[in-house]
């Protein structure tokens, strides 16, 4: 089990750093739309922490 979590860990950088150098503008755009989704998650709990304290 722990050799396959190895190998699918190292499938995964592998396919990472194959997309940042073959296209680094698409990388790019999916870097920012996943900051983006984590600043929306973020002031949505922000948003809910207030009203709850209210």
């Amino acid at each position: 089990m722990v050799q396959t979590k190895k190998v699918a860990l190292y499938m995964l950088v592998v396919f990472v750093l194959y997309t940042i150098i073959t296209d680094p503008r698409r990388s790019a755009d999916l870097v920012h739309i996943g900051f983006e989704g984590v600043s929306s998650a973020a002031q949505g709990v922000g948003e809910f922490m207030s009203q709850l304290i209210q």
